[in-house]
């Protein structure tokens, strides 16, 4: 046996890899909602009467942000000085928000006050401000004595944002009015009105509405010969003045109460109506599945402070990553689920590692669009697989692509370095056929060729659809594959350009009758895996299988138990399918990217399932023979890790080590199937190298 040694320096950097740094598809739902925050003030100190945030992970236990102290400076947004009572909602875009807060310091007495402050933000961070003095603003308001906490809701019937709060003339009770806002939530475009006047014709304040099944309930604090406290009315409509008053306090002290606040809980039936006891310095927490019989729940509720008059919304684990990347994350706080990771309505992920900056890419169908009829493609960037970033639209079917407007599905993309420049393929999904455009870097600008890559049956295939493509780089000969098919599996070779195939190296590769669509190819170990999409997407029992091959355009053979993942009923998970994969560089580490059914109301939603889908990754790992083990979907999904530099280096080593084992012997001399790019990024050249010696043998 002969022997040889085969050297080579590959340089490698040791700081860390630089981070990279729309049209909106359909609106944010609950679904994406994971975690809460409490909006509150402190205390009748000028500076307790200042704006602070606390957050939940399941409306039970809060922690306050920055330290309890406040979040904005009232000096600059009020007019007095000071704010209380806020109240925060959520737009109907799904990722606006509304304030409106007391402009008022309480050190200058209970009836010296005349304005509200009304709030803007898109991230809880940033807001703009407007102060509305009503004295000043509207004539004849010289015996108003007080405006007190001013809340907002959506009206269905006017499309517009109402604003209601209490105020007080004279000696006379305070009422309840109301107001729309304009546009810009920046003014009041209507006069003050009348919309609540409690059967007692007692003062009323402290009014919070919240819509249920088509009704809205209006909770207030008002008095009667019995006492006073928190009551409920109920209309069909918020500004008929059709209000049906219940008799009956619904708080479950005999403290004195303010500053009711009801939300419900996520995924659940629950609500939570909270109010402040402020002779006490604490809240009480009560829930109720009806808005009409409310069980004490204080001793489940925990927080580290003690809030006065404030209000409770649901946000997503995106907004919360915001708000704690601002104030700090809480000590104690739990960790959360990482599926879906991907907040809005994605299906059939894609994802990319860039050579090029050392970030990972999900490219998804944009989904929600009743019966798939999207028209355009985004990308997702993510340093660590579980914090990912909106890069926007990439690809936009009726801008962008002249030969298709709609139908946009199931993209892939490629990495190809070419003439020493990386260069990114990004093959989709129009109008039942199958079109690429390219670009420069991973999130674009991508432009379509022109045409489609594919627009025909194979020979010999009479059903199916031209969709659903997926490209593959055979990593032993550094050729491209193009895949694709609904109810068919065809395959071939991708010219140099990658932007034509091969017509004499296409073939039917249907592995069996389970297939059904999403073909997704990758390499490990010597073997070449084929995964697919078994059953309907708008089934519950869409899932993966899988079978394995010699070659990237071989037969299959298909494993006895050839199961990838499947839907888990116990954990409410359906519709696992469509799916790419990951490994991560360097390393024997591999993950499964796929959708599912939007939990937790997809499995509810009948067809409409189908096309209300979301992103998830877990791990996937396989047998000492190669075998893929049954992938178990979770909510928790995968937890978070750091990609270093060093292990580009590795990377590289195991890419020759591959490309070396396939060598072949051939008149003494050893050579191999293609010559190894030996050109590195040049993110990795530095001051700092390793040189590795391999022992080669033949």
């Amino acid at each position: 046996m002969k022997s040889f040694i085969v050297a080579f320096i590959l340089f490698i950097i040791t700081a860390p890899v630089a981070k990279a740094q729309d049209e909106n598809g359909p609106d944010k739902t609950n679904k994406d909602q994971v975690a809460y925050l409490f909006v509150y003030f402190t205390g009748n100190r000028m500076d307790d009467e200042s704006i602070h945030f606390a957050i939940s992970a399941d409306g039970y236990s809060y922690y306050a942000l920055n330290n309890n102290q406040p979040v904005l400076n009232s000096k600059t947004i009020s007019s007095t000085g000071g704010v209380r009572d806020p109240h925060i909602l959520r737009c109907q875009d799904g990722k606006t928000f509304y304030m409106v807060t007391t402009d008022m310091t309480s050190s200058k007495g209970w009836d010296s006050n005349r304005a509200m402050v009304l709030l803007k933000s898109t991230d809880l961070v940033h807001w703009t401000s407007s102060v509305i003095n009503i004295q000043q603003k509207y004539p004849g308001n010289e015996d108003l004595k007080r405006v007190w906490a001013p809340q907002t809701i959506y009206d269905k019937a006017t499309g517009k944002y109402m604003i209601y709060w209490s105020m007080k003339y004279g000696n006379k009770n305070d009422k309840i009015y109301y107001a729309y806002a304009n546009k810009n939530f920046t003014d009041l475009e209507s006069e003050p009105t009348p919309l609540f006047i409690p059967k007692s014709e007692n003062f009323c304040i402290d009014a919070d509405i919240i819509r249920k099944d088509s009704l809205y309930y209006l909770f207030c604090k008002t008095g009667d010969s019995n006492g006073s406290g928190i009551k409920v009315a109920i209309s069909t409509s918020l500004t008929s003045g059709n209000w049906k008053e219940r008799d009956g306090y619904l708080q479950q002290t005999e403290e004195a109460v303010e500053g009711s606040g009801v939300f419900k809980l996520n995924h659940s039936d629950t609500y939570i109506l909270m109010y402040d006891v402020y002779g006490k310095g604490r809240y009480q927490f009560t829930k109720s599945n009806d808005l009409k019989n409310f069980s004490v729940i204080d001793n489940e509720i925990k927080m580290d402070f003690h809030p006065r008059h404030g209000t409770v919304i649901p946000i997503t684990r995106g907004e919360l990553k915001i708000i704690t990347n601002k104030w700090g994350m809480p000590s104690g706080f739990p960790e959360l689920n990482h599926n879906p990771v991907l907040e809005g309505y994605y299906a059939d992920p894609e994802i990319l590692y860039s050579e090029k900056n050392g970030k990972y890419y999900i490219y998804p169908t944009t989904d929600g669009f009743d019966n798939w009829s999207g028209y355009y493609f985004k990308v997702f960037s993510s340093d660590n697989m579980v914090g990912w970033k909106d890069e926007g639209i990439i690809l936009n079917l009726k801008k962008d692509v002249s030969w298709a407007d709609r139908n946009a599905w199931a993209p892939c993309i490629v990495e190809k370095k070419i003439a020493g420049v990386y260069k990114y393929f990004f093959y989709f999904t129009a109008a039942q056929k199958i079109g690429v455009a390219v670009a420069d870097n991973p999130t674009g600008p991508f432009r379509d060729i022109g045409k489609p890559l594919i627009d025909f049956k194979p020979e010999g295939v009479h059903g199916g659809q031209q969709i659903d493509p997926d490209v593959f780089t055979d990593p032993v000969t550094g050729k491209s594959y193009l895949y694709w098919g609904n109810g068919y599996m065809a395959g071939a070779e991708l010219n140099d350009n990658m932007v034509s195939i091969k017509p004499e190296t296409m073939k039917i590769l249907t592995p069996d009758n389970t297939f059904r669509e999403g073909t997704y190819v990758f390499f490990r170990k010597g073997i070449y895996y084929f995964m697919w999409s078994e059953d309907d997407t708008r089934s519950e029992n869409y899932r993966v299988c899988y079978g394995t091959s010699g070659s990237p355009l071989g037969s299959i053979q298909i494993p006895e138990n050839n199961l990838v993942i499947t839907k888990d009923a116990g954990a409410g998970i359906y519709g696992t399918g469509h799916n790419s994969v990951i490994q991560i560089p360097g390393k024997d580490k591999w993950y499964i990217i796929y959708h599912r059914f939007a939990y937790p109301d997809g499995i509810k939603m009948g067809s409409a399932a189908g096309y209300h889908r979301e992103v998830c990754i877990d791990k996937m790992e396989f047998t000492s023979d190669g075998h893929i083990i049954l992938v178990r979907p979770t909510h928790k999904g995968i937890e978070q890790f750091d990609y270093h530099p060093d292990q580009k280096l590795d990377h590289y080593v195991d890419s020759l080590i591959t490309i070396i084992r396939n060598a072949q012997e051939s008149n003494g001399y050893l050579y191999t199937a293609r010559e190894i790019d030996y050109e590195h990024p040049s993110s990795l050249v530095g001051k700092n190298s390793k040189k590795i010696s391999l022992l080669v043998s033949y």
